[in-house]
């Protein structure tokens, strides 16, 4: 019995090493033949064996002259689809990318909205990168983003660039080798040194200058090949400074005092916090190195802090002008200006920095050619101290993976602030017109027009400005991470997204799918507005018989059911039948498609005018997937006479989807909550109960005011009266 469970458990061992090991084996060889080796390194003629860490170098003769990995190797590529977004790159001994092609995706934006041509030239645009100038996630300003598709790109740029990191590290390229715990390692000393003059600061190191003359700018450019760059060629005389800055990092209190006088290195102090640092930047050139891009958007775009993998953008909240230089000794300058890093960047000022300069020349009305110079800092050692290196700590790599995906979907959120606070205050308003329902509709006129604003605020900002129509894919995708590799930095990659199915899962619970559907969907929005006005244009409405109406209900939970199974099969193959949602073409590209994407988005808005909201109605496999968890809501908002249906059909009669049931019933599977029926629930004109109950209340006080003047008025013809009269 034990030799057979030992026999087991071995058995059980080797599957699990077997599993695991093909799950660890990179994939890349299982893509090459996708591409040719001059697709991705120039005049490469053939690839070589993979590396074990699946690096694949490529060769001219018997010579490697670059290598070509996938990124899906190196980092997480999940995108928005719960799938990896798979791109081969070319990488040169320089560390420099020398193509990327888009090899495997299932980005459902891609796949049935924005064509793939979009993306594949953006990643083309990745071709002579030089890994080395941003080692950090870049802002969303750097990169070239496809409208509808920001998530896809910045996880696109995102997992490239990391991956390229990655892969230089593992080659031992210059600039990316593995930290070495050899020898001592050197520490800020905010004790040391000395209060000194100018001469001094850049005699030691602790000043550092980048000094480019109008000769070398203008051979720079020239170097470029583009000869457009020869029109706007600096004039000036050769060996004129163009360039020509200076650096030190003015938060170590000698250095500080130094520039700053006392009075302007307390002010400094006081305003850093615990970890901050502060360098000071010097301009005498004619370029200036902060130019004016900072005034409209508040980033300092023409320089940055690069320290290792590290990179940072300087910013106006950070920026401070500097009156004068207390050094003596100090030349003239035209800028001068100091700039906080803080200690959430990681800067270890007594490593060594770079501040990398970004020049830039017109070559076009609005097309520019950028060049890009370092310069170069190290603490000198008067300012540093000497220590024992500890053990260099290696990450473990899922957990580095899961913070650079952390911090991804944080600088993606943050990118979108502006547009979650708009979000979330029209939740917050919405919220507050279903809990206070009976306030809200008590006028009708006023209730009309404040639901006609919040339609054209959903269809023009959550539709068509931020593109924040949820999908039955969305619904698809959820699922199927579930059964693979669910991460919630997945989802929430799309803010906007994630907040509105985080509301409509709130909302499920506590009014059904009305929430969403009469008052948060775009598209839902669109068919009502035009409706509308179709109505004012007195196009004629047709009603469906109801029998034909209620069987009808059923079509948008059979294409729902039928999206569903075919998604356990291919996600893939479920997107693009999920066409039949026309969101992306009339919604998220504003009818940018080709004409048959449009005729079909028509063919369903078409009978929108005859019928209101024909589509939610009978054909929307989102609002059926909503309706069937909406069955488990927990509360009824919606309040009903015991007359509704048993006479009166008003409500019945006048809802705008035909929700209501001729014997009076809501049903809320197919209810919007447009909240039509409690306006009329309070309206003192139409609705027969209520006009039952105000002449019956004006019967009872015309009866009660007419007692009371009888009692009031003497009755003069009573016996008793007329005998105390005499």
């Amino acid at each position: 019995m034990r030799s057979a469970i030992r026999q087991i458990a071995w058995a059980v061992a080797v599957l699990l090493s077997i599993a695991v090991q093909a799950f660890a084996a990179p994939m890349v060889d299982q893509f090459l033949e996708a591409v040719e080796p001059q697709d991705l390194v120039p005049g490469a003629e053939a690839f070589g064996v993979p590396r074990d860490d699946g690096l694949v170098p490529t060769l001219k003769g018997n010579d490697t002259i670059g290598w070509v990995f996938l990124t899906s190797d190196f980092v997480p590529t999940t995108g928005y689809s719960g799938k990896p977004i798979h791109i081969l790159v070319g990488l040169s001994p320089e560390a420099h990318l020398t193509g990327a092609k888009l090899i495997k995706h299932s980005e459902p934006i891609v796949l049935v909205g924005i064509p793939e041509s979009e993306i594949r030239a953006v990643i083309d645009h990745y071709t002579g990168f030089d890994l080395s100038s941003v080692a950090g996630p870049r802002d969303t300003d750097d990169l070239e983003i496809v409208s509808g598709a920001t998530v896809t790109i910045m996880v696109i740029d995102d997992s490239i660039l990391r991956a390229g990191v990655k892969a230089a590290r593992a080659l031992g390229l210059d600039g990316f080798a593995a930290p070495s715990a050899s020898g001592p390692r050197k520490e800020f000393a905010p004790d040391a040194g000395q209060v000194t003059d100018w001469e001094t600061l850049a005699g030691n190191g602790a000043i550092r200058r980048l000094m480019l003359d109008v000769g070398t700018i203008n051979a720079d450019f020239a170097a470029l090949g583009d000869p457009r760059t020869e029109k706007n060629a600096e004039t000036a005389a050769p060996d004129q400074a163009y360039v020509d800055v200076r650096t030190t990092v003015v938060s170590h209190p000698a250095i500080g005092r130094s520039l700053l006088g006392d009075t302007g290195w307390d002010n400094l102090a006081a305003r850093l916090e615990p970890g901050d640092h502060a360098i000071a930047v010097f301009g005498a050139g004619e370029w200036s190195f902060k130019g004016s891009g900072y005034v409209r958007g508040g980033i300092f775009d023409r320089f940055q802090l690069i320290q290792g993998e590290m990179s940072y953008r300087f910013r106006d909240r950070g920026h401070q002008r500097i009156g004068q230089i207390a050094a003596e000794g100090a030349p003239e300058f035209g800028e001068m200006d100091l700039f906080i890093v803080p200690a959430a960047s990681g800067f270890d000022p007594a490593r060594p920095f770079r501040l990398q300069f970004l020049v830039s020349r017109a070559v076009g009305p609005i097309e520019k050619v950028f060049l890009t110079y370092d310069l170069g800092y190290e603490l000198p050692s008067p300012y540093v101290r000497e220590v024992p290196s500890e053990p260099v700590a290696q990450a473990a790599p899922a957990a580095a993976d899961a913070d650079a995906r952390d911090a991804l979907w944080q600088r993606i959120w943050d990118t979108k602030r502006l547009q979650v606070i708009v979000l979330a205050t029209a939740l917050a308003l919405l919220s507050g017109i279903f809990f206070f329902q009976a306030f809200a509709t008590r006028n009708a006129r006023t209730f009309a027009i404040l639901r006609n604003a919040y339609l054209v605020f959903t269809l023009v900002f959550v539709g068509w400005i931020a593109n924040a129509q949820l999908s039955v894919v969305n619904i698809l995708a959820v699922v199927n991470a579930l059964f693979s590799d669910f991460q919630w930095n997945t989802f929430l990659m799309d803010p906007l997204i994630f907040i509105l199915w985080f509301a409509v899962a709130a909302a499920l619970l506590f009014w059904g799918r009305g929430a969403y559907c009469g008052w948060l969907c775009p598209f839902g929005a669109l068919q009502e507005l035009s409706n509308k006005i179709a109505r004012r244009f007195r196009v004629p409405q047709v009603t469906l018989p109801w029998g034909l109406h209620e069987r009808l209900w059923a079509v948008k939970y059979i294409i729902f059911l039928g999206l569903f199974g075919l998604s356990l099969y291919s996600l893939e193959l479920a997107e693009r039948f999920a066409e039949v949602e026309p969101f992306k073409t009339a919604i998220i590209l504003k009818f940018a498609r080709p004409l048959p994407y449009v005729l079909i988005a028509f063919a369903f808005l078409l009978p929108g005018l005859f019928i209101e909201r024909f589509y939610c109605r009978y054909v929307c496999p989102l609002g059926g997937g909503l309706a069937i968890p909406a069955r488990l809501h927990m509360f009824r908002w919606l309040k009903r006479y015991k007359e509704c249906g048993n006479p009166c059909q008003l409500c019945a009669t006048d809802c705008p989807v035909d929700a209501i049931h001729p014997t009076g019933e809501i049903n809320p599977n197919e209810c919007i909550s447009c909240l039509n029926c409690q306006v009329l629930y309070q309206d003192h004109a139409r609705c027969p109960v209520v006009i039952k109950t105000d002449k019956r209340r004006a019967k009872d006080a015309a009866s009660a005011a007419a007692l009371a003047a009888h009692a009031e008025r003497p009755n003069l013809g009573h016996p008793n009266q007329l005998s105390n009269a005499k």
